[in-house]
This record gives C-alpha cells, sequence and structure tokens, in this order.
C-alpha cells in the first residue's frame, strides 16, 4: 500500500510540473499537455510484448526487444517534443523546463510502477 501511495503522489508531482508549464500566466500556452499522449502510450509495447510473448526464461527475446525499442522511442520523444515548441518559440524555455521535470517524474514513477507490480506475485499490475 505504501508503494501504491508514493507512486500516486509522484505521479501528482509530475502532473503539477506539467500543469504550471502550461497554466502559469506568465506562458499561458497549452501546447505541452500533448505529452499526455505519450505518457499514456508508454505502457503500451510492454503490455503488448507482455501478451504476444512467449513465457520463456530466456535473456533475450525479439518481441521484448522491440518493446523496449518502441518505449524508448516514446520517451525520447516526450523529451523532445517540448524542446522543439521551445525552439521554435511556440512555448516558452521556461515552460519547456516545466515539462521536462514533470517528464522525469512521470517516466520515473511509471517505471517504478512495473518495478513494484510487475514481479508476478499475488498483487501486481495484471490484475488492474
Amino acid at each position: 500500500v505504501a508503494a501504491l501511495v508514493g507512486l500516486s503522489f509522484s505521479g501528482a508531482i509530475g502532473l503539477t510540473f506539467l500543469m504550471l508549464g502550461c497554466a502559469l500566466e506568465y506562458y499561458g500556452v497549452y501546447w505541452p499537455l500533448f505529452v499526455l499522449i505519450f505518457y499514456s502510450l508508454c505502457p503500451v509495447p510492454h503490455f503488448v510484448a507482455a501478451r504476444v510473448g512467449d513465457d520463456s526464461d530466456a535473456a533475450s527475446s525479439a518481441c521484448r526487444e522491440l518493446a523496449y525499442f518502441f518505449t524508448t522511442g516514446i520517451v525520447v520523444s516526450a523529451f523532445g517534443f517540448p524542446i522543439i515548441l521551445a525552439r521554435v518559440e511556440a512555448i516558452k524555455w521556461g515552460a519547456c523546463g516545466l515539462v521536462l521535470a514533470g517528464n522525469a517524474v512521470i517516466f520515473l514513477t511509471i517505471l517504478g510502477f512495473f518495478l513494484v507490480f510487475g514481479r508476478g506475485d499475488d498483487f501486481s499490475w495484471e490484475q488492474w
């Protein structure tokens, strides 16, 4: 239960950074909210690989490696999106920094969720 509370708290902190990067009066542009799409797409390759891949205990499988590749592409895109928006002056660089801080916290929260609940014990993410 403590892990779940900690993960929800860190997720709230990450979303607060994202909202501050959008809603502060000095920034006032809501384009960075499109990173929410990347947050929701991030775990999808892992879920597909877990469903499609075989349950062998091999050190490496092609399906799992492809899922890591797609997940890495999604995470890098989420970090690159606000930088590109700031570079073309659609948002200010301060907003970009807040969104990048929120990205780091959110993606570490997602990683923590899979590390805590992805062990395959009796209380795992598979029942969610």
